[in-house]
């Protein structure tokens, strides 16, 4: 039997960000506290569709050698306030992941 897959602890070369959710119980909360922790371009336009938009082109996050981790604190209490808004975000996260994964640059997304 195996288990998840180990998520790489960043380090150099991995550019790192925290998404901190403490207090998020709605998706318009989520994608403001996106905003501001995740330091996402001015054109972010607070939809799904953006954020989707944000975390495939990540240019505003430079290009690490060994890609990018983002560390979602608070999940849990955010995905049992808001499941719909959860889902959501985890499906966006998902693609986000996809996309780089494709590229050869990892995106890994903790959730803590």
């Amino acid at each position: 039997m195996t288990g998840p897959t180990p998520t790489p602890p960043p380090g150099p070369g991995r550019h790192t960000a925290t998404l901190r959710l403490d207090g998020v119980r709605d998706k318009a909360g989520f994608l403001d506290r996106c905003a501001q922790d995740l330091g996402l371009p001015p054109w972010f336009g607070h939809n799904w569709d953006a954020l989707a938009d944000c975390l495939r082109d990540l240019s505003w996050w430079g290009r690490p050698e060994e890609g990018f981790v983002l560390r979602v604190h608070g999940w849990e209490a955010f995905r049992t306030a808001a499941p719909e808004a959860a889902a959501t975000a985890a499906e966006v996260f998902a693609e986000a992941t996809g996309h780089w994964a494709d590229r050869g640059t990892p995106l890994t997304v903790r959730y803590e």
